[in-house]
């Protein structure tokens, strides 16, 4: 016979689940606010402000064809691939959101811009040409810079995402990969 459970007993273990493993994923030290651990458990994302807000736009035009998809490392000091490559059948990049540029210039032997869109998030795109500068405002949408050659075989984007200092997945800003989240299982009796 299995035992019913009210709608607010199970958001609540919902929220204390998730605001274990927010703990226990968070670096040492991190306090995890209350509010993300409910919202997850709710079911609403705070990466893109409301549910209602829209994922990131994509920065190439379609069609799109991932060439290299994001493997994070063991520890962060060791080899992975911290964004992912994307195959690009025009050389526009688009901003994936609103922001302002944080930094637009060269890193080593390839150019390199970085859009920073508020709440700990940076975005990086490479290898490009620009004509931004840090501090000039982007909206969603529009064109950002060029791709140019040098960082695969075909020409390609490698688009990057950091959230408060620690690399993400790109994929799940633009939509392509779910944030996880454990829910509780069912009682059996």
């Amino acid at each position: 016979m299995r035992r019913a459970r009210s709608p607010r007993l199970a958001r609540l273990v919902r929220t204390a689940i998730v605001t274990t493993l927010l703990a226990t994923a968070a670096p040492t030290g991190t306090a995890v606010p209350a509010e993300a651990a409910t919202a997850a458990a709710e079911g609403r994302d705070l990466r893109h402000g409301s549910s209602d807000s829209l994922p990131w736009l994509w920065p190439v035009e379609s069609p799109r064809r991932l060439l290299r998809p994001y493997s994070a490392p063991p520890r962060p000091w060791m080899p992975g691939h911290r964004g992912i490559d994307i195959a690009a059948t025009g050389t526009v990049v688009l901003a994936p959101a609103d922001g302002v540029v944080h930094f637009a210039g060269w890193v080593v032997d390839r150019g390199v811009l970085s859009i920073d869109h508020g709440a700990g998030v940076r975005s990086s795109f490479e290898p490009v040409t620009t004509g931004l500068s840090a501090g000039d405002a982007v909206v969603r949408g529009q064109a950002i810079a060029t791709i140019v050659p040098g960082h695969c075989d075909l020409l390609c984007l490698h688009v990057g995402v950091r959230q408060d200092g620690e690399y993400r997945n790109p994929l799940l800003w633009l939509g392509g990969a779910r944030w996880p989240v454990l829910l509780p299982m069912q009682a059996v009796g």
